[in-house]
């Protein structure tokens, strides 16, 4: 059964600890030595600015992922692919963690559903780096980064661990002829996941994808993401906004998945509200993006246009403050593999309207925290708003419910936490003569 492990709040399946424990009568152990951890992160860098085609919640995961155990005393090296001719070899992001930026493939920003080709070539750099200064653990993000530290931990058998981000039978689900991914993808997902030591899924709803596929349950656990209670909180400066309107926001790259358009024909049903929608390319190229431009016309079709405004990409550190001022927080996406917004609007105390899929399912507790809602269905999103903005109490409810449900689960310390204790979980599996043998262990008996 897969492992879920316990970030506070209600219990759920307390993780499989055993091996860790004390041996009965030895009394205090000296704490865990410190782990040299590698995060493989091809196409999310912890250093990108958000909002593009191709950067978003996965950037935010690894960044913070990356900090939080540096606090809890580790050295953390985020392994991601050089887009651009002069950035550094190396950049400490900060104490205890260093980015290095891998050459493999041109020197420039370049889709991620075009990387495979160079995937071999990234794992061959990270074989090369890992022979010199082998990590006590690898840890890679999303399918491609999977394939690529598969190269390197088979040559130097490290322990390995993988976390999907997405998934291409998810994506082609939904996406059909419009899904863009390499051919190969699912058997490549498939193989990497048969290969690793452990599996790391982000929610309950990802599990079931991922035995689908065929993988052994007894090596999934379940981490989620998390988010930053000091950063995204109630208390702060907020942004400017209309006080005779309520006001509705929406955050997230600019793509037909994440709903935006939904969110616009809600509006319709909204005369009271206007949205703000943020995040794609910046301001002075939104006329030139082919989402954004299809939206405005979406906008002005349906008499909505006076009241929807574009940010284009929102820095970082400006996003607390949006995410404060809002009335409501949509999250329409038709799937969501795991959903960091939701999570820190919740934090910042505002209510979430949020599509009943993938990792929204966990994070957001209908009619507590906000509502869940059918995909796709704008009518059911107006309506699940619409209750929110009639009742100042019941926002108010909700928002501290939500506040109050991110400090007990999802703050960085405790995902940390969780995190850690499935690496040194594998480590010790591998040195465990009598356990079950994981599928990386399986390969050198």
């Amino acid at each position: 059964m897969p492992r879920i492990h316990r970030t506070g709040g209600r219990r759920t399946r307390a993780p499989r600890a055993a091996a860790l424990r004390a041996p009965a009568g030895q009394g205090p152990q000296p704490p865990p030595a410190a782990l040299h951890i590698a995060l493989v992160s091809e196409h999310a860098s912890p250093l990108a600015a958000l909002g593009g085609a191709d950067a978003g919640g996965q950037n935010v995961h690894v960044a913070a992922l990356a900090a939080a155990l540096a606090d809890r005393g580790h050295r953390v090296v985020v392994h991601t692919r050089r887009d651009a001719p002069d950035l550094p070899d190396r950049v400490p992001l900060r104490p205890g963690v260093e980015v290095r930026h891998v050459p493999a493939g041109p020197a420039e920003p370049v889709p991620k559903d075009e990387l495979l080709p160079h995937m071999a070539r990234f794992g061959s750099r990270l074989e090369a780096d890992w022979r010199a200064d082998p990590p006590d653990v690898v840890h890679a993000h999303f399918w491609m980064s999977g394939v690529a530290a598969l190269h390197a931990v088979r040559r130097l058998d490290l322990p390995f661990a993988h976390t999907y981000h997405a998934l291409g039978t998810v994506k082609r689900r939904h996406q059909k002829e419009a899904d863009t991914s390499p051919a190969d993808r699912v058997d490549w997902e498939t193989r990497v996941g048969a290969a690793c030591d452990r599996t790391i899924a982000t929610c309950r709803d990802e599990v079931g994808e991922l035995l689908a596929m065929g993988l052994d349950e007894r090596w999934i656990d379940v981490v989620p993401c998390g988010v930053d209670p000091y950063r995204f909180s109630p208390r702060g400066p907020g942004v400017p906004r209309r006080t005779d309107r309520h006001l509705l926001v929406q955050i997230g790259r600019l793509v037909p998945r994440k709903g935006a358009g939904l969110s616009i024909a809600a509006l319709v049903l909204l005369p009271g509200a206007e949205l703000v929608i943020a995040g794609g390319p910046p301001p002075d190229r939104l006329g030139t993006d082919p989402e954004a431009c299809r939206l405005r016309d979406l906008a002005r079709d349906l008499g909505v246009a006076d009241r929807v405004r574009f940010t284009g990409g929102v820095p970082r550190v400006a996003v607390p403050a949006l995410l404060r001022t809002a009335d409501v927080v949509l999250c329409p996406a038709d799937y969501e593999p795991f959903g960091i917004v939701p999570l820190e609007a919740m934090a910042c105390g505002t209510p979430v309207v949020a599509s009943a899929v993938g990792g929204q399912r966990d994070t957001v507790e209908d009619r507590v925290t906000g509502r869940l809602v059918p995909p796709g269905d704008p009518v059911a999103l107006a309506e699940a708003t619409a209750g929110l903005l009639a009742d100042p109490a019941l926002r108010a409810a909700c928002g501290a419910a939500g506040r109050r449900r991110v400090l007990g689960r999802y703050g960085w310390d405790r995902i940390a936490a969780a995190t850690e204790h499935v690496y040194r979980d594998v480590r010790v599996r591998r040195r465990d003569p009598g356990g079950p043998l994981t599928p990386a262990a399986s390969r050198r008996a």
